[in-house]
Order: structure tokens, then C-alpha cells, then sequence
């Protein structure tokens, strides 16, 4: 275990050092960047002198080498657009995502594996049938009609929901969050929703096809010869043994919620980061473009990591074949 582990790790840095490598030549290739902080009438002479300054002028790996050491530090310099440092930028949006991202993986698996289930073990009754519909639905309409189509139903006519916002939120600390307030917690239905729709309807549809093949196994077979009842055989033994590339299929899919909450925060103008990668776009700010990447990138392999270790944890085939190795 603690050899996969190292492996693993190895193979993290190297992912980050790759994509600390996109991120520097976005953040070296993508515009000048003394054009993006001084103005029109700034004399030749202070151009140069604030090139000098920022270290534009040095060997290109002495350039990726500082950068890599200040990401390490978590200092990716300061926002074009903001004129603060970027770290607190990420700092202020970071909880937002997060918490709509966590709400929105809540809602795919606590909704997502129970359809999966029933409609692998009832494949033919109407309520399977009406599972399968919703999530044909939710992986086929793209995520920003989902989100207005929710929104003029319980927001402009229902009047039950915020088309908008975040809500009232709390400090705890240095995280402020909305899950302590109802206007907080109203703000935040719709846009999990929108969210996690699609992810609720990739998992329903894996479960319900591991289920399938599992039920048509040799050992389930023999279960049931050994006179078992249905319930210990569907969840003791079949559920188990799907959930097995489900981990990981749930692990992936949380990075992607995390990543591609962008449009989802810009509908509802939620105030993340997905947002805030939006506005750097629109005034090349080429800072939070870069810190947003790294960060994501971060989340990606750290979620797989943890993910690994799960998987190893649950199928006692890989611990075998690791030894083997």
C-alpha cells in the first residue's frame, strides 16, 4: 500500500510540473503583461524598468523555475483587473465553489446511486421507467438551459427560489459560507441542481448497467442457490461489487463539477471561481487565468489520488497485483 501510494504521488508531480508548465506559458506567451499594468503614457524608460522588476528579461527556466517556487508558496502575483494579490482572490471565491460543488456531488450520489439500484433490480416497472426518462433528460439538455428553464419555473413564476446570488453568508474564520442562513441555503438549490443534474444521470445510468451485468454472474447465481435472500444478495453482495469502478467514476466527476462549474456560477451569477475565471477571460487577466489552472489542476490530482487509494481499499485485486509488481 505505501509503495502504491509513492507511486501515485510521483506520478502527481509530475501531472502538476505539466501543468505548471501550461500555466507559466499562458501566463509568459499570452499578452504583455507591463501593457496589461501600466498605461498609454507610461514612458519607454519605466516599460523597460518594470520588466526588469518582474523578472521578465531572465532565461526562460529561470523564469518557469521562480514560478514554479512561487505557486509552491502559493503566490501567483497580483490580478491585472483587481490590483490585489490573486491568492486572496481565490481565497474570497474558493469557499462558494466548493460548497456548490459538494452540493451538487451530494445530490448525483444520494439520488443517482438509489435510481441506479432499482432500476437494475426492477428493470421493467414504471417507476424505473420514469428514472430512466429524468436522466435521459438531464444528459441530454445542456447545462445552461437546464439552469434557466429552473429558473423561470421557481423563480419568476413560483417566486419560491433566488434566480441569483449567493444569499446571506456567515465568517467562520477565513471561510464564508451560505450553509448557515436560509437565504443562503435557498440560493444554493437551484444551482446544485443545475449542476449535478448531469452527473446524477451518469451515475444512475453506470449503476444501473454494473448492476445489470453483475446480477447475471456466475456467484450471484450461487448466492441464491444458497437459499439468500434477495436483499442480502442485491446489497450484501451485487451493490458491493458495483460500486467498484462507480468510486472512481464519482472521484473524476467531482473534479469535473469543480472545473466546469463555470457555467453554471455564470448563470446564476454565483460568486466562485468559475465566475471569476469568466471575468479574467474578459480582461486577459492573465494571473488568475494562470492560478485558477494550477489550482484545478491541483484538485484534479489530489481527487484521483484519494480516489486510488479507495479503489485499492475496496478491491482487494489491485492490492494483489501491487504486490505482485
Amino acid at each position: 500500500m505505501l509503495a502504491f501510494a509513492i507511486r501515485r504521488l510521483l506520478e502527481a508531480l509530475v501531472v502538476m510540473l505539466t501543468v505548471a508548465l501550461l500555466a507559466f506559458l499562458l501566463f509568459r506567451y499570452v499578452g504583455d503583461p507591463v501593457n496589461q499594468m501600466v498605461g498609454q503614457d507610461t514612458s519607454l524608460e519605466d516599460r523597460l524598468k518594470l520588466r526588469e522588476d518582474l523578472g521578465l528579461d531572465d532565461p526562460l527556466l529561470v523564469q518557469f523555475a521562480r514560478f514554479v517556487g512561487n505557486a509552491v508558496r502559493l503566490d501567483f502575483g497580483i490580478s491585472y483587473q483587481m490590483k490585489q494579490p490573486v491568492i486572496s482572490i481565490i481565497g474570497d471565491r474558493f469557499p462558494a465553489t466548493i460548497e456548490l460543488a459538494l452540493a451538487a456531488a451530494l445530490l448525483a450520489v444520494a439520488l443517482g446511486i438509489p435510481m441506479g439500484v432499482y432500476t437494475g433490480i426492477h428493470r421493467d416497472s414504471w417507476l424505473s421507467k420514469v428514472f430512466l426518462t429524468v436522466s435521459l433528460v438531464g444528459i441530454s439538455l445542456p447545462t445552461f438551459l437546464i439552469g434557466i428553464l429552473l429558473i423561470y419555473v421557481f423563480s419568476v413564476w413560483l417566486h419560491l427560489l433566488p434566480s441569483f446570488g449567493r444569499g446571506e453568508v456567515v465568517s467562520l474564520g477565513f471561510w464564508r459560507t451560505g450553509l448557515l442562513t436560509l437565504s443562503g441555503l435557498k440560493a444554493l438549490v437551484l444551482p446544485a441542481i443545475t449542476l449535478g443534474l448531469f452527473q446524477m444521470t451518469l451515475v444512475t445510468r453506470l449503476v444501473r448497467a454494473e448492476m445489470l451485468e453483475v446480477l447475471r454472474t456466475d456467484y450471484i447465481k450461487f448466492a441464491r442457490a444458497r437459499g439468500l435472500s434477495n436483499r442480502a444478495v442485491n446489497f450484501g453482495h451485487a451493490l458491493r461489487n458495483t460500486l467498484v469502478p462507480v468510486v472512481t467514476v464519482i472521484g473524476l466527476q467531482l473534479g469535473s463539477i469543480v472545473a466546469f462549474a463555470i457555467i453554471t456560477e455564470t448563470v446564476f451569477q454565483w460568486p466562485g471561481m468559475g465566475l471569476m475565471f469568466i471575468q479574467a477571460v474578459q480582461h486577459a487577466d492573465i494571473p488568475v487565468m494562470a492560478a485558477y489552472l494550477m489550482l484545478v489542476g491541483f484538485l484534479f490530482v489530489l481527487i484521483n489520488f484519494v480516489v486510488d487509494l479507495v479503489y485499492v481499499r475496496i478491491d482487494p485485486r489491485i492490492r494483489i497485483l501491487g504486490r505482485a509488481a
